[in-house]
């Protein structure tokens, strides 16, 4: 398997794992009940795309900056998957005035899901997991794969609710990403630590 195509696979389950439940999913879900779902997918994809292609270059920087301390920097993310294992149990909610926003926007349905994303996604553990996996892996394929990942999870939303009428399983959710978060930050401490 290539180097990109490994980047490209990893990437898109982790930030597949990472959407779940996570506060912008929630946002596509919202903006699915006022917009049509393809606007909504296309605004979701275009922000993502942005915001990861700056994550990717953030952390392609400093895993070539730091190279030679590749153990060090395997350790580290390690440590920040277990973060985001904890952040993932504690939840995220859109806030009333967030929900608010996404059902009044105002203009082209593009344009506003794209703005509304991008924000969102800015500091949002998604981004900081792209980071975090440019550090070991190719940025291209990060890029591409945390990009589908998270198209990926979003689809899944407005597809379930509109199906169902309602939300995923948040607790089976949450749960399930935490300890997916939790193996892969332990997997990378050793590994970085030189146990396998």
């Amino acid at each position: 398997m290539t180097d990109t195509l490994y980047a490209f696979l990893l990437s898109t389950g982790v930030i597949f794992v990472a959407e779940l439940g996570d506060k912008s999913q929630l946002m596509a879900m919202t903006f699915a009940a006022r917009y049509r779902a393809r606007d909504v997918l296309i605004g979701i994809t275009v922000a993502t795309a942005v915001v990861h292609l700056v994550s990717v270059g953030i952390g392609a920087f400093v895993g070539d900056a730091f190279a030679d301390y590749q153990g060090t920097i395997s350790v580290l993310a390690g440590v920040a998957f277990l973060f985001f294992a904890l952040w993932t149990l504690r939840g995220d909610e859109l806030t009333d005035e967030e929900a608010a926003k996404a059902r009044s926007s105002q203009g082209a349905a593009i344009w506003a899901v794209g703005v509304a994303f991008f924000l969102a996604e800015l500091g949002d553990k998604t981004m900081l997991a792209t980071i975090t996996l440019a550090t070991q892996e190719g940025w291209f394929g990060t890029w591409i794969g945390s990009t589908v990942g998270m198209v990926l999870a979003d689809a899944l939303a407005i597809g379930v609710g509109a199906l169902l009428g309602r939300q995923l399983p948040e607790k089976a959710v949450r749960y399930g990403a935490a300890v997916l978060f939790a193996i892969f930050g332990l997997a990378l401490i050793a590994q970085g630590a030189g146990w396998f």
